[in-house]
Order: structure tokens, then sequence, then C-alpha cells
């Protein structure tokens, strides 16, 4: 008798919660690494506030932080193809000074 494979077999079911499905706004990612991980801290930066507060912080292997970067690029070049380039705006820098401050 000849194997038939499961279709399901490399399927992966996904739930996605009514309260992460709304979303959060984002307009900073701030980036940090170290040998084993990434860490992306998302803020939403308000004109006229001087202070933000990280809305979500994803921490990824160096591995998923690589296949991100490259699925993301696909998805901007395929989005570019269908509705033009996105134009990459100069701001002015954002002084980062959130965090606990180092004393000597």
């Amino acid at each position: 008798m000849a194997d038939k494979k499961n279709p399901n077999q490399n399927q992966l079911n996904i739930e996605l919660d009514e309260s992460i499905a709304d979303g959060t706004y984002s307009n900073l990612a701030i980036i940090n690494h170290s040998v084993s991980e990434f860490v992306i801290d998302f803020i939403n930066v308000m004109p006229g506030r001087p202070k933000s507060k990280v809305k979500s912080r994803v921490i990824l292997t160096p591995q998923h932080a690589k296949r991100l970067m490259k699925a993301l690029s696909d998805n901007v070049q395929r989005f570019e193809t269908a509705h033009g380039e996105i134009k990459d705006y100069e701001q002015p820098p954002i002084p980062l000074n959130f965090g606990p401050t180092g004393e000597a």
C-alpha cells in the first residue's frame, strides 16, 4: 500500500485573540541585540510630548530576526511594485533617554 501524505500534516493553526487583533500603532522601533537574541521595542512617539512608552516588545533569535528582515524586504518590494515607491523622509533624531541612567 502506498503512503498517502496527510494534507494537514504541515499545516499550522494560528489563533488571533480579539485583544491582539486591533494591533498597536508604532512610529518608532528601537532594536538591540546580544549574541543570542534581538530585542525590538515598538514605541508610539507623539509630537509635542516629551515622554513616550514602549507599547510592545518582541524578542527574536538571530535566525528569526534574519527571516523577519527578509520577509519585510520582500513585502516592501511587493508593495512598491503595486503602489509605487515609499518615500523615506528625513526626520530629526529622537533623543533616546529611556531607562535608568548609568552612574559611576
